[in-house]
């Protein structure tokens, strides 16, 4: 997978890659990653991306021309890159789109900062809208860094133990049920004490019991659409 970057900022997204298992991934050239920064392709002679709005208002806006000129140079360099604009008005990300997106060969990512970005460039490169919840951040970085490590652990051999990934919660209609380590009590607090009894059948039939527990509890709105298929 080619992870592409398009950001003002470089260093938000950079040092994510240089720990745990991400690092590992581009190591074995499972992931590469790169970045442009749209200054490099402003013809503004002052070096300036953005602009005040055409319809007035408060916060500046990514002009037009340093990003129809760079997307164009990426598209044209990788016609199979799918471009992607994190932003409010995007359908919200789910897990299904990390495993959809995870099949891709080559992934970009557009950070906008300010007010936003002139809606033209939207329209005219998106491939995708995308919006990690109802809040609203100060620039498109974190969001891209979100969806790329959700979508990294679904690319085969990204994750140590690939089985993992059927068990983890938004795979099914119920949250994963609560995990625990050793010792069997801490602090007056032990571990269910089914789990320690090598009973598999039995453990499975209270991992199901609890992570339906979890899940009325925490995400009442996914309870009532298992509940409705069952």
């Amino acid at each position: 997978m080619r992870f592409s970057y398009v950001t003002l900022f470089e260093g938000l997204i950079a040092s994510y890659f240089e720990d745990s298992i991400l690092k590992r991934a581009i190591a074995k050239e499972l992931l590469s990653v790169e970045f442009f920064n749209p200054r490099d392709y402003t013809l503004n002679k002052h070096g300036k991306v953005d602009d005040y709005q055409a319809s007035g208002g408060a916060g500046l806006v990514f002009f037009p021309q340093p990003l129809f000129d760079l997307l164009r140079s990426i598209k044209h360099a990788s016609p199979e890159a799918y471009i992607i604009f994190p932003t409010p008005s995007g359908k919200l990300f789910t897990q299904n789109d990390a495993k959809r997106l995870a099949k891709k060969k080559h992934l970009v990512f557009v950070s906008g900062r300010y007010e936003g970005i002139d809606e033209r460039v939207i329209e005219t490169f998106a491939d995708e809208l995308f919006c990690i919840g109802d809040y609203v951040l100060t620039g498109g970085e974190l969001p891209s860094l979100v969806m790329s490590d959700a979508i990294s652990r679904n690319i085969k051999g990204v994750l140590g133990n690939e089985d993992s990934l059927s068990m983890e919660s938004f795979e099914s209609p119920l949250l994963e049920a609560p995990c625990f380590s050793k010792p069997p009590i801490y602090e007056n607090k032990s571990v269910p004490s089914e789990f320690l009894k090598g009973n598999h059948a039995k453990i499975t039939s209270l991992k199901n019991k609890m992570s339906e527990s979890k899940t009325k509890y925490f995400r009442p709105d996914l309870f009532s659409r298992f509940n409705a298929k069952h």
